[in-house]
């Protein structure tokens, strides 16, 4: 029995800039560690690409300009809302200042008393002294400020509240807040709405819409094309974009699938072997101390080779120790687990024996595994190979 099984490497790489070759970047990154370390390629090795090198390489960029065209051309530029935006420097801010830019007056609708990831406003605690009802009560800024006064984020110590509303005042547009977490409070305040939410932005554009709403947009409706030469997404938009500078962004990539497929096919040619590869964004998981949840991208993993495709298909081995062989041990056990494993079904759907097992996407588990792997600083490891993820314990 082999006595490592998953292992998940960073791989370092140069720094990547756009008109580079990143496939070849990527092949060569890999092959060169797996020569240094001593560590050789195997069939369903998982190859993971940070989805910033994929974006920047293609040099898929726009600035706050682009963005303030494209909203101006689809909203008409006066009182324009936006609804449900997540607190964030990072992911947030240009874009805001783009809307800002193409617009007369912004009425920022914010949730509480968190955003959609976790970003806390306010505590629970503070919530349920203060008397008031999240599922109904909408607040204007004065009143939320009566209440709860200027409160900072746990980690970052930004008030984002002020924060937007100098960011929207710094463009010359006109700025009112409030605080509802129902869609359709935004119409007493306007009728042309951008809705901001990541994962909840079909639900409520469409309810906008048959409320009344003249014009609804979601941020993956904002730059779908060039704006004077810029960068776009024609699937996402804005969604999954991260601040560059002050005054661009990158934006979540596209036509990736080329990339996995050319990286899976030369590692194929060099190695022989059979990898599989993808490009995965944020991990999706969720912080215990600060409640922020880790997928302000529109998916963890855009694009990927066809055999990371479905969710896993594993045995619960504690339950297997626990119930059908409780009574061996050592040696015995051993044989009859790896027995189960070797004879199980080819779908564990709704089996007690899977009871437990992670019930994920693949890309989604192994994205998690990348991006924590990566990290989001200075690890300089864009590409992350993982070992052993598709091996089991009856796995010589």
């Amino acid at each position: 029995m082999r006595n490592v099984g998953v292992t998940s490497r960073g791989i370092r790489c140069p720094i990547i800039k756009t008109g580079d070759d990143l496939a070849k970047i990527v092949v060569d990154s890999v092959l060169a560690a797996s020569k240094s370390e001593g560590f050789a390629m195997n069939d369903r090795d998982v190859i993971a690409i940070t989805e910033s090198v994929v974006a920047r390489s293609q040099g898929n960029y726009c600035t706050v300009d682009d963005i303030a065209t494209d909203v101006k051309k689809k909203t008409g530029g006066e009182n324009v809302a936006v609804i449900f935006p997540i607190l964030s420097r990072n992911r947030f801010s240009i874009l805001l200042k783009g809307i800002a830019r193409g617009a007369k007056k912004v009425t920022l609708m914010l949730s509480y008393p968190s955003d959609e990831v976790g970003n806390a406003l306010l505590t629970d605690e503070q919530i349920y002294e203060s008397g008031v009802n999240p599922y109904s009560d909408v607040l204007s800024l004065e009143k939320y400020r009566e209440l709860f006064g200027n409160r900072v984020h746990e980690f970052t110590g930004v008030d984002y509240i002020q924060f937007y509303i100098d960011l929207i005042k710094g463009e010359g547009a006109e700025a009112e807040v409030v605080f509802a977490n129902r869609a359709e409070a935004i119409l007493a305040y306007t009728d042309v709405i951008i809705t901001a939410d990541i994962h909840t932005r079909f639900k409520n554009k469409r309810l906008l819409k048959d409320k009344g709403a003249k014009i609804v947009l979601g941020l993956d409706d904002i730059m779908t094309a060039p704006i004077n030469g810029s960068g776009y997404n024609e699937k996402y938009g804005l969604l999954g974009t991260n601040k560059a500078t002050e005054n661009t962004v990158k934006l979540f990539p596209r036509a990736g699938q080329d990339i996995v497929e050319t990286v899976q096919a030369e590692i194929k040619k060099a190695t022989g072997k059979n990898v599989e590869v993808m490009i995965y964004g944020d991990g999706a998981f969720k912080d215990p101390q600060g409640k922020i949840w880790e997928l302000a991208d529109p998916v963890v993993s855009p694009f990927y080779t066809v055999g990371l495709k479905g969710t896993p298909n594993e045995l619960k081995l504690k339950y297997l120790a626990d119930n059908d062989y409780k009574d061996l041990k050592g040696e015995d056990l051993k044989k009859a687990i790896v027995g189960e494993i070797k004879k199980k079904e080819a779908n564990l759907v709704g089996k007690m024996v899977s009871e437990g097992t992670t019930p994920r996407q693949l890309t989604d588990l192994l994205g998690s595994l990348s991006d924590l792997t990566s990290g989001s600083g200075d690890k300089g490891t864009p590409v992350i190979l993982i070992q052993g993820y598709f091996d089991n314990y009856a796995n010589d």
